[in-house]
């Protein structure tokens, strides 16, 4: 089994930034595709941004293109989100797939959330 620990989530003020980690062990998440998700309060859990098992390829949901960026090294995958906003206010959750290409669902692993915090 393996097991995903995220990390790096806080309080921020509007404008911002914050850096997720998110640390992979027990199986191999090497060659295996790995996203970013969140989920606001009152809200369904949304895909954020995606990224390949190469690192080559990387998906993001628009509102967070040009501010989000995700990247990977072997066994950890990091969100860096600047510019926050507000509505960036989530609990963020790694997650990963059993295959290595990027897609926003058909995720298996999932690591227990991070909470950002962003105020006006």
């Amino acid at each position: 089994q393996g097991q995903l620990v995220e990390s790096g989530g806080g309080l921020v003020q509007a404008g911002g930034s914050l850096r997720l980690s998110c640390a992979a062990s027990g199986r191999t998440f090497s060659r295996v595709a790995m996203g970013w998700f969140r989920q606001a309060p009152g809200k369904e859990r949304e895909f954020v941004a995606a990224i390949s098992a190469s690192g080559a390829y990387a998906s993001y949901v628009d509102s967070v293109k040009g501010r989000f960026t995700i990247s990977r090294d072997t066994n950890t995958v990091y969100l860096q989100m600047n510019t926050l906003k507000p509505e960036d206010t989530a609990v963020y959750y790694c997650a990963a797939r059993r295959v290595g290409v990027v897609d926003t669902t058909g995720y298996d692993y999932w690591g227990q959330g991070t909470q950002v915090t962003v105020s006006s």
